[in-house]
């Protein structure tokens, strides 16, 4: 893992955009454009050999998220900081909007169609809340974390953007928000215990939340105990998941020569169920493989987080880590029949827009903190040294 500066870092972060561009970690971009371009490969093959409909579009898609990531990770990570409240607040607007007049879709009301393009609100939220709980807890001392009324306002920042996404419904998102938050949270030194009253409040009142799931959602937490209960129904993604998976061995049937998939057994291949593809085609050594590629982005990361001198910039690149390893987990264990069918795709490699531009989002912040890995911020996001 290269992370070794080349050349001397100024504290106060005036560096021109060519020291800026010496100092941005090419391997992890490198890292980044080779796990994406195995969707593009997957995304090929789940159209029978064709560039249409998908992959095309995915490259487009990615190679404007990569300039925009490079932008941001130029931009000066105080100013993130400043703007992180803004950011949470025309999300959380956002999310409202999508309630109000979002456009339905596969029967969840998830998007916001501006014209040219659709957006999912929710995605957006997921990085606006990795800057808005790192800009809280930045400059927080021991004894304001250990204070339960200090906690109320970001409790309030997670689970009203929570409550707004499991109304469209989407409660894959819903839960990733808390999950990626709770890690925060977590690294901004609360308290083991306080974490457990949350959790067996959760419990106690699971089964008043079970009564506002929808039917289909209810269906899929069932049909998760007990797949072979409805094969052809409820149980169906899982079971012919299960079945490709199986049926990959261990070093897969070959590029394009998947049957589940391409005999049109496998719902969802191109987006939800795409890991599945690509194990039933390339084995259980692709699959090894392609989690390695994961573990070495999230490393960096965490590499990053631990560079960085200010709190600031070390929730952010912890946060984004974060929820990208919730994203694979997630994704990964529903498709191998670990955990009920959420509808949480596969990063950089399922098909969609918001999530993956937002993902290159959140790693050009990350890109950004190793940059400015050595400015001294203050509460405001100020050089101390100015």
């Amino acid at each position: 893992m290269i992370l070794e500066p080349r050349g001397n870092l100024r504290r106060d972060g005036n560096m021109s955009i060519g020291e800026k561009l010496w100092h941005v970690s090419w391997s992890l971009v490198l890292l980044i454009i080779a796990i994406a371009s195995v969707g593009f490969f997957m995304l090929y093959s789940a159209a029978d050999g064709d560039m249409s409909p998908w992959a095309n579009r995915q490259i487009v898609r990615f190679a404007a998220g990569v300039v925009m990531m490079l932008v941001v990770a130029l931009i000066d990570v105080r100013f993130w900081m400043r703007q992180a409240y803004i950011i949470f607040g025309i999300a959380l607007v956002l999310l409202i909007a999508v309630d109000l007049f979002g456009t339905i879709g596969m029967g969840a009301q998830r998007w916001i169609n501006l014209g040219v393009i659709q957006i999912q609100p929710s995605e957006i939220m997921k990085i606006a809340l990795v800057l808005a709980l790192a800009r809280y807890f930045h400059g927080a001392s021991h004894e304001d974390v250990g204070r339960p009324l200090f906690l109320l306002p970001p409790l309030g920042m997670v689970f009203l953007p929570a409550a707004l996404v499991v109304v469209q419904p989407d409660l894959g998102t819903a839960i990733l928000l808390i999950l990626g938050s709770g890690a925060t949270f977590f690294l901004a030194g609360v308290r083991l215990w306080k974490f457990g009253l949350l959790i067996a409040l959760g419990v106690g009142a699971i089964p008043i939340g079970w009564q506002f799931l929808r039917e289909y959602q209810k269906n899929r937490i069932l049909t998760f105990f007990n797949p072979e209960k409805d094969p052809l129904g409820a149980g169906y993604h899982i079971t012919q998941s299960k079945i490709a998976l199986g049926s990959g061995g261990v070093f897969g049937k070959g590029f394009m020569e998947g049957t589940q998939s391409h005999l049109n057994y496998l719902p969802e291949k191109h987006t939800d169920f795409i890991f599945t593809m690509f194990s039933e085609e390339f084995g259980m050594v692709g699959g090894l493989l392609l989690l390695a590629l994961y573990a070495g982005l999230i490393a960096y990361g965490y590499a990053i987080a631990l560079r960085s001198r200010s709190h600031f910039g070390r929730l952010v690149a912890m946060g984004i880590a974060n929820i990208f390893f919730l994203y694979v987990f997630i994704n990964i264990a529903m498709v191998m029949g670990l955990l009920p069918v959420v509808g949480v795709p596969l990063p950089l490699i399922s098909y969609g827009g918001t999530a993956m531009l937002t993902l290159l989002f959140g790693f050009g912040l990350m890109i950004g903190v190793y940059v400015h890995r050595d400015v001294n911020m203050g509460r405001r996001g100020a050089s101390d040294d100015v």
